[in-house]
This record gives structure tokens, C-alpha cells and sequence, in this order.
């Protein structure tokens, strides 16, 4: 989707939480993450339908599973009765399988337990604009585009076996949206800055996603001679 001068448009989020304080920081933590706002929040069942019903705009709701007037998830059924076909990320203390399986079965896209820090929180986000960019132009998909969709509702750009130990999925998803996002090769510091890590931990990742060829390296070499080195997503 793009706005009306062509840039791409921002993903609209709904946070429900019970707890204001909560809600607060989730809503905070949204607005960092580029191409993401808040328009609303609710602290209860009824005010996130109110909302939704009322003419509220949300892509997407951050739903907490405790609600003092219900479930979360009772929210999304009723939602989907009513026509709302707004994605959903649960957002939640509730750890039990039986609530995680639940999620999955009323269509929750991704499951981020309670707590969690604000890297956590962006690689969902990243990961969910990643599946919108993957189902952009509608149409029929072959078997390379239906995995890339679902590598992008995995939000995984390696699997755990893949990562040497010390390494965080969570971190080479973050440095992997900043690639796939850049318009061209980045330098160290770029990803860096882009991705709010230090240089020397995106370098330490650029190496291993080269090494495992997603990323190409290639050198630019300016006037003192030294080349800088530059990486772009395969």
C-alpha cells in the first residue's frame, strides 16, 4: 500500500492492554519502529471494539490475552463475526500451550510472551511488514513466493541450527530488514544506525550472513584508498 504521493504508507496499530502503564510503553516501542504508528489504544474488550466499530483504522492490533471483560482471543472471534479482518499479534503473559494453540487456530500471526524488550517487539513488527511486502500485487504465487511468505511470517532469516552459539535470531533478523529494506549496499555503520545495534555486533552479523551467502560484500574504494566494505541482501 502507498500514500497518495506514491511513498509506502504507514501500517496502522491498535494496542490493547488492560494495563494503561503497559499500553503506554507498547504504544511507545510501536512508534520507533519505521513505518509503523499508533492509532489507538484500549485497555479493555469493549473500547478496542468500540474503536474498531466506531471507524478506527488498525492493520494491525497488539492484543493482550487478559482482559478485564474477556479473552483476547473471544475478542478476535468476535471481530471475525463482525467483519473485521484486522491481523493480529498476541501480546501477552499467557505462556500455557493451550492458549498458544488457540492463538494459531483464531489466525494470530505471531505470539510475542510477556516480558519481552523492545528488540523482541521490532523483530515481530519487522517481520510482519515483511509478510505485507510478500502479499503486495495479489495474483497467484509459486512455490518460491509461498515460501518466501511464509519466511516472512516466520520472521527467521536462518533457523536456530544455523546461528553459531552466542548469535540471537532476533539480532540477524533486525540487521536482515535493514538490507531487504535499503534502496542499496550499506556499510557497517549504516546498518548500525538503521538498526539501533553498535557497529562492531552489525559487523559481526554482516560477516555471518555473508558466510552463509544471504549477503554479498562488495568494496568501495574512496580517496585515502582504503576500500569500504558494503553489503546487500542476496
Amino acid at each position: 500500500m502507498t500514500d497518495g504521493r506514491g511513498a509506502a504508507a504507514p501500517i496502522d496499530v491498535l494496542v490493547v492492554d488492560d494495563d494503561v502503564r503497559v499500553a503506554r510503553v507498547n504504544a511507545a516501542y510501536v512508534g520507533k519502529v519505521p513505518g509503523f504508528q499508533v492509532t489507538g489504544q484500549a485497555h479493555s474488550a469493549a473500547e478496542a471494539l468500540a474503536f474498531l466499530e466506531g471507524g478506527g483504522h488498525a492493520d494491525l492490533v497488539l492484543l493482550d490475552h487478559y482482559l478485564p471483560d474477556g479473552t483476547g482471543l473471544a475478542l478476535v472471534g468476535q471481530l471475525r463475526r463482525l467483519g473485521h479482518h484486522t491481523d493480529i499479534i498476541m501480546v501477552t503473559a499467557a505462556r500455557d500451550i493451550a492458549t498458544v494453540q488457540d492463538a494459531m487456530r483464531h489466525g494470530a500471526l505471531q505470539y510475542l510472551v510477556k516480558p519481552f524488550t523492545f528488540a523482541g517487539l521490532r523483530a515481530k513488527l519487522t517481520g510482519y511488514a515483511a509478510l505485507r511486502r510478500a502479499l503486495e500485487g495479489g495474483g497467484e504465487a509459486g512455490q518460491d513466493q509461498v515460501d518466501r511468505i511464509f519466511g516472512a511470517l516466520g520472521g527467521a532469516s536462518a533457523g536456530p541450527a544455523e546461528l553459531p552459539k552466542g548469535h540471537s535470531a532476533l539480532t540477524a533478523d533486525l540487521v536482515r530488514e535493514v538490507l531487504r529494506d535499503a534502496e542499496g549496499p550499506l556499510s557497517a555503520q549504516e546498518v548500525a544506525e538503521r538498526s539501533s545495534l553498535s557497529r562492531q555486533t552489525a559487523q559481526r552479523y554482516l560477516k555471518l550472513l555473508e558466510r552463509t551467502g544471504r549477503v554479498r560484500l562488495s568494496l568501495k574504494y574512496g580517496e585515502t584508498g582504503r576500500p569500504e566494505h558494503r553489503y546487500v541482501w542476496v
